[in-house]
């Protein structure tokens, strides 16, 4: 089974370009103002305009409210919401009410992949294990950290699970190798600075997931 990519934090139609020809299955629109990703809502109209049917739209929150869910849908057409810092039961009511939902669960040690346990039964396409950044970072991902991913050598799961956090198109494989993930999702990995996106390492990234 070919491993899924997400190319997360586009904010330019290069980066979405080279997304789409390298064979991203996901792209993600961050919507979070203190993010070097973040996207208005009219530059991110341009820019999921660009993006073909077989390829889904991720819309990135932060403990979002109704408001900002609908108006980033209206201006993007986003298929999926993935949520961060997002309280279990906003996840859940989200999920029941027809969308289709990623939380985050932050990693730094074993323990902290057990709360994935308690989506299971629950309407939640993915999870997205991500490592955890510093209890005073004012950003929830995308500093380019990882968790130690032999923790999830050989771990059941109770809902499908994205590999997220510290990828680069070195690592990708051998972390891919080492846990067993069928998507993986990068966006520190893939640039020349915060928030700007290098199309060669996309390419390169997608490149060598296709290896697996």
């Amino acid at each position: 089974m070919r491993v899924s990519v997400k190319i997360c934090g586009v904010s330019t139609p290069e980066a979405i370009d080279a997304a789409i020809a390298g064979g991203a299955s996901h792209v993600g629109f961050v919507f979070f103002p203190p993010s070097p990703r973040n996207v208005g809502f009219e530059q991110v109209a341009a820019l999921a305009a660009r993006v073909p049917g077989h390829v889904q739209k991720v819309g990135v929150f932060v403990d979002p409210d109704d408001g900002l869910i609908d108006a980033a849908i209206k201006a993007s057409g986003i298929d999926i919401l993935q949520l961060h810092k997002t309280e279990f039961a906003r996840v859940a009511a989200l999920g029941s009410r027809g969308y289709s939902v990623w939380p985050s669960i932050s990693v730094r040690r074993a323990s902290d992949l057990d709360s994935a346990n308690r989506y299971a039964g629950i309407p939640v396409d993915h999870v997205l294990y991500d490592a955890k950044t510093p209890d005073d970072a004012l950003l929830p991902g995308g500093m380019g950290l990882r968790f130690d991913w032999a923790m999830l050598r050989g771990r059941r799961h109770p809902v499908p699970w994205i590999l997220a956090g510290g990828l680069t198109p070195e690592n990708v494989v051998p972390a891919i190798q080492l846990t067993g993930a069928r998507m993986v999702d990068v966006s520190s990995g893939v640039e020349s600075a915060p928030g700007v996106k290098d199309v060669d390492k996309i390419a390169a990234f997608c490149k060598a997931v296709a290896q697996c």
